[in-house]
């Protein structure tokens, strides 16, 4: 069978017989990839941890007629360990990965761009430089714009005016007192600014206060209505969020 080499972050796992598992990779130029490894479920697996999910690995895969075979895989970098060891940044990361399975709908696509986000992300969460609910909300709005779906947040989606009040994420930004639709929602300034900041990735806003609980809402319900279905993972860590802004 023909064989590739790539860099690769695992995004989720299933069970496949005894002993198999079926790993769901993004990879830096192949793009999305399912793959088996073989007796990755053994005691004695030469896997070990390395295909599990947000492990960041160099694969040689196999190709396959309807999956391919992951050969050998490396550790690259272990972000798993220290996501897992805290709750907080393991939602956040589950957030980060459903988000990119969803977006990179088809497999063998190269979303080069999307990759070097997801790193980028998860590196963020292991080191835990920021917030890590704040470092999913930005993921989530990046990779959204990076797909082509970035709200109009600097004038009124409408006149161009920029005294701003509301924001429409049907009509795919904010809106002025005059021309709001029914749609839109009010929302307040230190919101919208922090809803801004998500999206830029400015963490100078971001880690300078508590995320509102509104500009978290924002997030959910702009990725629900873009990637026309809900992020489970995103509505479990607002739940779950014991934090004043997020519960």
């Amino acid at each position: 069978m023909p064989l590739y080499r790539d860099e690769a972050v695992v995004l989720r796992t299933a069970k496949l017989g005894e002993a198999d598992r079926i790993i769901t990779l993004l990879t830096a130029t192949h793009g999305k990839i399912r793959a088996v490894a073989k007796g990755v479920r053994r005691l004695k697996s030469r896997f070990g941890a390395r295909l599990e999910p947000f492990m960041r690995v160099d694969v040689l895969i196999a190709e396959g007629r309807s999956l391919d075979v992951v050969s050998q895989a490396e550790s690259i970098a272990a972000y798993g360990a220290p996501i897992a060891a805290d709750y907080a940044a393991y939602e956040a990361a589950n957030v980060i990965v459903e988000t990119i399975d969803k977006l990179a709908s088809s497999e063998h696509e190269p979303v080069g761009e999307q990759y070097r986000l997801l790193i980028g992300a998860l590196n963020a969460l292991a080191k835990h430089a920021h917030d890590p609910h704040a470092i999913a909300d930005s993921y989530v709005m990046r990779a959204l714009a990076i797909a082509g779906w970035s709200p109009r947040l600097r004038a009124c989606v409408v006149c161009g005016r920029a005294e701003t009040a509301y924001l429409s994420i049907a009509a795919g930004g904010v809106m002025c007192e005059a021309d709001h639709t029914r749609d839109a929602r009010r929302i307040a300034p230190l919101a919208l600014r922090q809803f801004a900041a998500l999206v830029d990735g400015d963490w100078s806003v971001l880690d300078s206060a508590p995320l509102e609980r509104s500009a978290g809402e924002i997030v959910e319900d702009w990725a629900e209505y873009y990637l026309e279905r809900p992020l489970r993972s995103l509505r479990l860590s607002a739940v779950h969020d014991g934090s004043a802004v997020r519960a």
